[in-house]
């Protein structure tokens, strides 16, 4: 009997050592599942933060071009009264001064075109309407409206300042007059 005894000693314990091992088991699933949602949480966070890296490059590089084409417009747009100026002093120099102010004509064309230069390298380029033209509200300014016989309505008639872009925007747009329809 004591043998029996022993051998329900021996069961009773194996059977409590599996239960504590039952618990145990449970409890180290119930810590890696915990594990795994800390993991999936972390690798998320990670993922959202690479994404954010990555959109704060790309915004960056986009503000240091901005930055780069546009960054100077205010001097150039501050430039274009030099350039009008020049082109005006060019344009009203009559036949008969030409040859008694050569050298000071030649300057100031020689001036002019490197003005013209810089503002290519600076991606300034003009615009330049021709009469007959169409008029374009994105890049001609109407300083004024008439009436004028063999011009259709909203053909440039006159043109009263060149305009410029910069890059792919607008700097200062061409100032024209345009032809009006007949009432």
């Amino acid at each position: 009997m004591a043998d029996n005894e022993e051998q329900l000693q021996s069961l009773d314990e194996l059977a409590a050592e599996g239960d504590e091992m039952d618990f145990a088991a449970e409890a180290g699933f119930e810590e890696i599942e915990a594990l795994r949602a800390e993991r999936d949480e972390l690798k998320d966070k990670f993922m959202r933060a690479l994404a954010d890296a990555e959109n704060m490059r790309k915004r960056s590089d986009r503000d240091r071009r901005e930055a780069e084409n546009y960054g100077g417009s205010k001097l150039a747009r501050d430039m274009l009264p030099v350039y009008d100026n020049m082109r005006r002093a060019l344009q009203s120099v009559e036949e008969s001064d030409k040859e008694t102010n050569a050298a000071l004509l030649e300057g100031v064309e020689l001036t002019m075109r490197e003005l013209i230069s810089v503002f290519k390298k600076h991606g300034i380029d003009p615009i330049v309407p021709e009469v007959g033209d169409k008029f374009d509200p994105k890049v001609h300014q109407a300083m004024f409206e008439a009436l004028v016989p063999g011009t259709k309505a909203g053909e440039i008639i006159q043109v009263a300042a060149e305009g410029f872009m910069l890059h792919d925007r607008l700097l200062r747009a061409a100032q024209v007059g345009v032809s009006s329809t007949p009432a």
